[in-house]
């Protein structure tokens, strides 16, 4: 176990201080006590105060964290034991806490002879300025897939029930991003349903993740919805992800075989021509969930906590993977970092930038961007992403499949009689968006003058009445083009 591992070295290396950031105590408690050997464990926590690290039992109960501190920055008795503080984050704001902490790993750096360690157990990191050069962190690692494999079947067969290797394999990439004891509490959960493990059981897991996303106020879990059919032409960038969907799908067999995890893929260029579209459409394809970062979300009003929310979506995405992470609008992240941009931007960015470069999970990322002029250089470079795609706007067969799509949606018995190319001629400069909301006012005219139903002539007049992309965006969108073109990013559309 790796944080064990860590902890081990950090101990016998003298680090004052180790804060490990876990919401599973007792799996820390269990980590702790084999680390400790023969030493002996002191605690505190808020519901015994002042007690044994092993039996809970209390020296001092209504003693707070602060007056024990206190009392064992003054104390002689700390060689050979190890203290362990538990929810440490509601009490790092108290400056006596601060200060006497400080005391201790003072004592604990500068005596030779002094073997102790302070251990720090939150579900919540705060470090205060004054103590961030006594404290290493450890986060607790959530289960690798072989690791929830053997909990699965050691579950089974202390219920005395069998699970076939094809379910072990779905569900524990399922169960993947959960800790032990929500894996512990979910497969309770189903044997209690039906008395078995099936795998109807992977709908729990899947609304547990959904509400773990939920939790984190980070990412937002997007339902999946669209298909590969509703989207109108970008042929090229389809065929693409067909292919990146196959080793997603057989993902083991992919890397047994030498095939490197795909990283992600940039789409940019013309508002309202598909591309959040592509990012739901890639996760149906993928077959897997789509979480969507919001970096609005990201940014925090205390320091450090910005960065921290992004390790933390980082880390989220990396433990649920497989996964899509869709992040939209990605100009409006990070545009400045090379000029203007704030510290806290610029932080984000190289955090961002080097999980990128350096990744190996199969978490997915699909970016999207309308004005990649906006974006540092460095994230186009290779290696961050495996393609950058540019849509432009639609093309007439494009269009023709567009106007066919959204009239299906809504009048899927009036599409025979509609002309769908003279419509698509009519409709030159036009985005996906806009021929969408041709068809929504088309329909809507349709029913309030009593007509029963959706013709040619309906939808030309909306067409007559609406403003195309190109029209509003004219020279904004000639100098995309061009911009695009120059860098020889690969079309989307045939």
């Amino acid at each position: 176990m790796k944080i064990k591992d860590s902890l081990i070295k950090y101990v016998d290396a003298g680090y004052p201080i180790i804060y490990i950031n876990s919401f599973e105590e007792t799996k820390t408690d269990a980590i702790i006590r084999e680390v400790m050997g023969g030493r002996e464990g002191l605690e505190w926590n808020g519901a015994y105060g002042f007690c044994r690290f092993q039996t809970k039992q209390s020296f001092l109960e209504d003693k707070s964290l602060a007056d024990t501190l206190k009392m064992l920055a003054a104390d002689t008795e700390l060689d050979r034991k190890f203290l362990v503080i538990k929810d440490a984050h509601l009490y790092l704001d108290d400056p006596l806490v601060i200060t006497c902490l400080k005391e201790i790993a003072l004592k604990i750096s500068m005596e030779d002879d002094l073997d102790a360690s302070v251990i720090i157990v939150s579900s919540q990191l705060k470090l205060p300025k004054e103590l961030e050069k006594f404290i290493t962190i450890l986060e607790m690692d959530f289960p690798e897939q072989n690791e929830i494999r053997e909990q699965i079947r050691s579950f089974a067969d202390s219920q005395s029930i069998s699970v076939s290797e094809a379910l072990l394999e779905d569900m524990s990439m399922a169960f993947k991003g959960l800790t032990e004891f929500e894996i512990e509490s979910l497969l309770a959960s189903a044997l209690s349903i039906d008395g078995t493990l099936s795998r109807q059981d992977l709908k729990l897991i899947h609304e547990q993740k959904r509400q773990m996303i939920m939790k984190s106020g980070i990412l937002e879990m997007i339902p999946l919805k669209e298909r590969p059919e509703d989207i109108g032409g970008l042929e090229n960038l389809k065929s693409w992800l067909q292919r990146k969907a196959k080793v997603f799908q057989s993902i083991n067999k992919a890397l047994a075989y030498g095939v490197n995890i795909p990283k992600g893929v940039m789409i940019a260029g013309v508002p309202g021509c598909g591309k959040s579209l592509c990012a739901k459409v890639t996760a149906q394809m993928f077959d897997v969930p789509l979480l969507r970062l919001d970096m609005g979300k990201i940014m925090g009003k205390y320091v450090g906590e910005s960065e921290e929310n992004m390790r933390k979506a980082i880390a989220l995405a990396e433990a649920i993977a497989p996964c899509i992470l869709w992040i939209d609008e990605l100009e409006k992240a990070f545009a400045g970092v090379n000029g203007s941009g704030n510290e806290v931007t610029v932080r984000l960015f190289g955090t961002f930038l080097t999980w990128m470069q350096e990744k190996t999970s199969s978490s997915f990322v699909v970016a999207t961007a309308n004005d990649i002029t906006k974006l540092p250089p460095e994230l186009m470079r290779k290696g961050r992403f495996d393609e950058i795609f540019y849509v432009g706007l639609p093309k007439a067969e494009e269009r023709r499949k567009i106007f066919e799509i959204h009239i299906r949606k809504r009048r899927k018995q009036d599409l025979q009689s509609i002309d769908l190319a003279k419509l698509s001629s009519l409709t030159e400069g036009y985005s996906g968006a806009d021929v969408e909301g041709v068809v929504i006012d088309a329909v809507e005219n349709a029913f309030i003058d009593g007509c029963d139903e959706l013709t040619t002539e309906y939808i030309e007049t909306a067409i007559k009445n609406t403003h195309s992309l190109s029209e509003i965006m004219k020279e904004s969108l000639t100098n995309l083009s061009k911009e695009y073109e120059n860098r020889h990013f690969k079309s989307a559309s045939r």
